[in-house]
């Protein structure tokens, strides 16, 4: 449920795709599965999901707090995918919400259990000639694990006092935390 914030920018070279501007593009956000072993299940699990959160969707857009989005839409049968148009010129940042949280994935249920890792994934498209936003432009993902915030503060702090036991020449082998992510792009 906490909103975090995804900044759109536009990062094509000079000159390249010269036919998207002053247009819109459309971008479709997915929170899915990071694990091979869950994707080839995620209908299944998203199913059983509904079935036990009647009425929740598992990704939403918070709109009030978003920058430069235009026509944001959230599909009712697909609860994890939320879609918007933005003009890649123009300051765009989507802020969204994650309601389920990893552990919600898992088979055993009574807590401290290792929640599933998810990723969010953002796909952008062009419009064609029939004004429809089917071209592929751009994928991008990371992922992300969701907690409750008592948990997430306790993870954290478990994944502090494990970092500090550690060798430095261990401690090089882990990324270090920074303020953002920059999404990495899927080919």
């Amino acid at each position: 449920g906490q909103s975090y914030e995804i900044r759109m920018l536009d990062n094509r070279k000079l000159g390249e795709l010269p036919e998207i501007n002053g247009k819109l593009v459309k971008s479709i956000f997915r929170v899915v599965f990071h694990d091979r072993r869950l994707q080839y299940t995620e209908h299944q699990q998203l199913e059983g999901w509904r079935w036990n959160r009647p009425g929740d969707r598992i990704l939403d857009i918070d709109i009030p707090m978003s920058v430069g989005i235009i026509d944001p839409r959230a599909n009712p049968t697909q609860l994890n995918t939320v879609e918007f148009l933005w003009d890649p010129s123009k300051r765009t940042s989507v802020f969204i919400q994650v309601h389920c949280i990893s552990t919600e994935f898992t088979m055993r249920k009574h807590g401290g259990e290792k929640g599933v890792p998810f990723r969010v994934q953002i796909d952008t498209f062009k419009e064609n000639e029939n004004g429809e936003y089917t071209e592929h432009l751009h994928s991008a993902s990371c992922q992300i694990k969701v907690f409750k915030p008592k948990g997430a503060d306790r993870k954290q702090k478990t994944d502090r006092e494990k970092m500090e036991k550690r060798t430095p020449h261990e401690k090089e082998k882990y990324q270090p935390s920074y303020e953002t992510t920059i999404l990495t792009e899927v080919g």
